[in-house]
């Protein structure tokens, strides 16, 4: 059976090694495709792109022999790359966290335009030296309402009225002119964490 191809765009989520000494695996987001399985050769000749990292958003030229579950990558472009993120280690984590909750969870069809759009921006903030607390909070709260889930109606009524207040500046605000105190911050986003675990079927 011959070989399937596909051109997309997409970011990617991680990087792990294979096994091999020939291929790393990496995982990437697409709006087109969802979750996509990926080897890249290690070794490229001196004239390849430059290899792709966490993070980046890329244009990818793909083949299967698998019928699509894993794809190798021939060709890639970069469209956006963030190197800002790896110059703080919370930003990192940030950031791997969202990749990982796009990793571990189904995005409908219908929903993936709109998680790529919000993954494309918080990475931009973060980058661009946002806090990546507020920024967490900020993107956590917006995939949860744009996904129907009930976290105004639920999840804010169950907060204190001070809670609700700094809650409400945080999401409300641009990320520019926030001065929450970090720990004022910390507690919004636990409870907002546990009211995704006790009422949610995501996994954070």
């Amino acid at each position: 059976m011959p070989g399937q191809s596909l051109q997309t765009s997409a970011f990617i989520l991680s990087r792990q090694p294979s096994g091999s000494d020939t291929f790393e695996q990496l995982t990437a987001f697409s709006s087109e495709h969802g979750v996509l399985h990926l080897l890249r050769r290690l070794k490229q000749s001196k004239d390849a792109a430059t290899p792709l990292d966490l993070f980046d958003e890329a244009e990818l030229w793909l083949e299967s022999s698998s019928q699509g579950r894993t794809w190798f990558i021939k060709e890639h472009r970069h469209l956006q790359r963030h190197e800002g993120i790896g110059r703080s280690y919370e930003a990192l984590k940030v950031a791997a966290a969202f990749s990982s909750l796009l990793t571990r969870n189904p995005v409908p069809d219908e929903s993936r335009d709109a998680v790529v759009g919000l993954f494309r921006t918080s990475l931009a903030a973060l980058a661009g030296g946002g806090r990546p607390d507020i920024v967490w909070l900020k993107t956590l709260y917006c995939l949860l309402r744009d996904e129907g889930y009930p976290v105004k109606q639920q999840w804010w009524p169950q907060l204190t009225g001070a809670d609700r207040d700094t809650a409400a500046q945080l999401l409300n605000q641009p990320l520019a002119s926030q001065t929450a105190e970090p720990a004022d911050v910390a507690r919004v986003v636990r409870r907002l964490e546990d009211w995704v675990k006790a009422e949610t079927e995501i996994r954070l």
